[in-house]
């Protein structure tokens, strides 16, 4: 893990674990993938997220795009370059693009992701510098009860005990 951020307190930082962590386990309530996320900015929760995709139908519907949108427009502004993402699972590419392009300085993940995870696993974008934007990566912050609620999930959805796929709810 990265050295912590001076403004970013061991209790602010579980805090806003705790959050995502409290976002994921809605999305797993409602058939989604249990993942949350949580912008952070003075110590404050500035945007909140979970996947929504599988309700919406909608691909880019990923928790950490929720909770940046709902940052963004709290502080009125599109550059979040002040503010702390806490995400359960590692970003995706999609989201790890996202992270770059609103300019927020420091991640916190619980868990990784071997399958898409674009900050450690598969590459390191976030810390790429060919990109006009680095940031400061924290892994494993309550690791372990991220990848319970990943392992629970998929665990009851093979079991057939997991919450049916809803149909789309968009209207055309």
């Amino acid at each position: 893990m990265a050295e912590m951020n001076e403004n970013i307190t061991p209790t602010i930082a579980e805090a806003g674990m705790s959050e995502a962590l409290k976002q994921a386990r809605i999305a797993g309530s409602v058939g989604e993938v249990p993942i949350g996320a949580v912008v952070m900015h003075q110590g404050k929760i500035v945007g909140r997220g979970y996947n929504l995709r599988e309700h919406a139908q909608d691909a880019t519907l990923h928790a950490e795009i929720m909770a940046i949108s709902e940052a963004n427009h709290t502080l009125n502004t599109w550059r979040l370059e002040d503010c702390q993402l806490f995400v359960t699972i590692e970003p995706c590419p999609m989201c790890s693009g996202a992270i770059i392009n609103a300019r927020i300085p420091e991640v916190y993940f619980g868990a990784r992701d071997p399958k898409a995870g674009t900050v450690r696993s598969l590459y390191q974008l976030l810390e790429d510098p060919r990109f006009n934007h680095r940031v400061i990566v924290h892994e494993g912050l309550m690791a372990d009860q991220a990848s319970a609620l990943m392992q629970n999930f998929f665990r009851a959805i093979r079991r057939g005990r997991g919450a049916k796929k809803p149909s789309s709810q968009r209207t055309k």
